[in-house]
Parts: C-alpha cells; sequence; structure tokens
C-alpha cells in the first residue's frame, strides 16, 4: 500500500480503563503505517469523561506501550507530563468557543431526555427536544448538532480515494454537549486534531460513524480543512463470539498478561491467534503486516 504524503497521525486512548488487545493492534496499525514515511506519530489521551478518567488508567497508558516497544514521536512521555502540559482540561477553551459558535448559529438545541430514552430507539430524530425550545441554560441538559442529511459526506481515506455517503440515522443530532458541562467526544476529537495539525486518522471500523459525525460537525463550524484528513478504518480484534473487546474484559487487558508473566513477543502472538494466523510474530511491525494491505 502506498500512502500520500502524511504529517502527523495519533493515537488516542481513553483512560476509562485498561488498555486491551485491541487496542494494542490499532496501535500497531497506526504506527506502522507512518514508519516508512517520515510521518510523526502524537500520543493523544482523551481524558474529559471525568467520571470514568482514573490516574491508574492514565499510567497503563505508558506502561503498555512501554512495555510492548511502541514508539511515539510527540505528546507526553509519562503520567505527570500528560497531566501537567498535554490534558485536555488544558484546551478547554478552544472547545468551549466552538461549542459558543454553534450556539450562536442556532446549529444546537438542549436535551433534556436519558441516554436510554434515545439509544432505545437507535435514532436520535426520536428525541422530541428540538421542538421544544428549551433553553441552553437548562441544568443538567446536553447539547445535541442539528445535523442535515441533505447532502452526502465526503471521506478521503488512506490512498486518496473518496467516499460518499450519508449520516446514518443512529448519528442524527448527535450529542456535542454533556449534561455534566463537559464537550462531547465528537467535539473534542474534531477540535483536537485540527489543534495538533493531524492529517492522518487511522481507527477501528467500528468508528466510521464517528467519522461520519465529525465531518458533519466540522462543516457546521466551517472548519473546512478537516475534509483533507485522511483516514483509515482497520478490522477489529473481536471475541470468539463475534463481539469486540472492551476494556471490561480483564482477562484481555495487557495489564494482566504482562502481571501474569508474559513477555511482549507472547502478547503479539497472542493477537495474531485471534486473527486467525499461526506464524511467529514477534513485534508491532509484524503484527501491523497481517492487517495492512502490501506491507
Amino acid at each position: 500500500m502506498t500512502a500520500a504524503l502524511y504529517k502527523r497521525t495519533r493515537i488516542a486512548p481513553t483512560p476509562s480503563g485498561y488498555l486491551h488487545l485491541g487496542n494494542v493492534l490499532s496501535f500497531a496499525v497506526t504506527v506502522a503505517l507512518t514508519r516508512n514515511n517520515d510521518v510523526k506519530v502524537l500520543l493523544r489521551i482523551d481524558d474529559l469523561d471525568r467520571a470514568r478518567v482514573n490516574k491508574l488508567y492514565i499510567q497503563d497508558i505508558f506502561d503498555t506501550l512501554n512495555f510492548l516497544g511502541i514508539p511515539w514521536d510527540e505528546g507526553p512521555r509519562d503520567a505527570k507530563d500528560f497531566e501537567d502540559n498535554y490534558s485536555q482540561l488544558h484546551r478547554m477553551d478552544l472547545y468551549i468557543e466552538a461549542l459558543e459558535q454553534l450556539a450562536d448559529q442556532k446549529f444546537v438545541f438542549a436535551c433534556i431526555c436519558s441516554r436510554r430514552q434515545v439509544s432505545g430507539s437507535g435514532n436520535s430524530d426520536s428525541c422530541p427536544c428540538a421542538e421544544l425550545n428549551i433553553p441552553l441554560a437548562t441544568e443538567n441538559s446536553s447539547w445535541r448538532l442539528m445535523t442535515m442529511d441533505h447532502d452526502p459526506i465526503v471521506v478521503k481515506d488512506y490512498n486518496d480515494q473518496v467516499t460518499k455517503v450519508f449520516l446514518p440515522a443512529e448519528m442524527h443530532n448527535f450529542v456535542v454537549k454533556k449534561k455534566d458541562g463537559f464537550p462531547a467526544y465528537q467535539l473534542t476529537s474534531v477540535i483536537d486534531d485540527l489543534f495538533y495539525d493531524v492529517d492522518l486518522i487511522v481507527r477501528g471500523e467500528d468508528l466510521w460513524p464517528s467519522t461520519l459525525a465529525q465531518h458533519q460537525l466540522a462543516a457546521s463550524l466551517r472548519k473546512n480543512t478537516f475534509n483533507d484528513i485522511s483516514f483509515y478504518h482497520h478490522p477489529l480484534l473481536t471475541e470468539p463470539s463475534g463481539k469486540k473487546l472492551s476494556k471490561s474484559e480483564g482477562a484481555t487487558s495487557i495489564k494482566y498478561l504482562r502481571e501474569s508473566g508474559l513477555k511482549p513477543v507472547q502478547v503479539y502472538n497472542l493477537i495474531a491467534s485471534m486473527l486467525g494466523v499461526k506464524e511467529n510474530v514477534s513485534n508491532w511491525e509484524k503484527l501491523a503486516q497481517l492487517i495492512i494491505p502490501g506491507k
């Protein structure tokens, strides 16, 4: 696979649990796509889910990357460096500015529905709040983006090929500000990727709806340079049942495996076996070769 010329990509774990084997696969693919093209890899830790963030999980990110020898070029070198210089809390003014812009343009509405009420239908269009003109300052309300689906979203891939697709129903009117007052993931991810001048985003194929939502949000914010970012969506590592791995599954966490005495090569071979590969896989580079065509 031949890539266009890129400047920067990122690995962006969320410290809401211990990293698992699926995270490692994603990190390996991200780094492997960059090593032969002089692309910088940024470590960006998404820590605005304050109810779930734990310092132990932040430390686990560095422990996992260092244990498995996965390199990164930019960003924090340890947990203290992250807290002091790179936490998303340091960029709150950027997120608030974006939220205020959406509010000024009347692109958001306040929602008092519970998550269960909306997610139960599988379609955020079912939320009645868009028609109620609830004040944005209403306590315990979230803000939802008024999405538009009359034009297809254009997404550029790793090889500069484009896909045109409409925003899926489950991403209509998605949340940009949570009930706790913090900006939501979709908004912070867009703002951070633009702030750090990221032009290649690697993520699991399950996040394709998020990619589309973020393009919709960037258009609402008139952040046209977001369209210049290329995306690579890789296959997921799954359980035998076909369910994707979760941070709640302790037996697949790198911390558990490391403390059980496994060496890095054993971890990589375990991932390979879950992909149905029996050959020896000794490092992140060989692991990535199992996923990336032409590698």
